[in-house]
């Protein structure tokens, strides 16, 4: 599975790849899920993997929304003069 050698580093796009792998990866996780009939424990962990995909990307979105539009956080709540003005 090196990038270098994968058949999947001929698409450009690094952000298609990287989604590409995942789906290649959530699928053989369900393949062999299904193939050992632990059903009850892919579904819990496809649900923690869910949540740890979903935060990563939330973590990502934040990152890029305050480099790119840092005045959208505004002050928290407080106004130009101080704490209550």
């Amino acid at each position: 599975m090196e990038h270098e050698k994968n058949p999947l580093s001929y698409i450009p796009d690094m952000q298609t790849r990287h989604m590409m792998m995942q789906l290649l990866a959530w699928m053989w996780c369900i393949i062999f899920a299904s193939s050992l009939g632990s059903m009850v424990v892919f579904g819990v962990t496809a649900i923690a993997h869910t949540l740890l995909v979903a935060g990563v990307f939330m973590t990502v979105a934040v990152f890029e929304a305050a480099k790119k539009r840092p005045k959208v956080f505004g002050g928290l709540g407080r106004g130009p003069g101080g704490e209550h003005m």
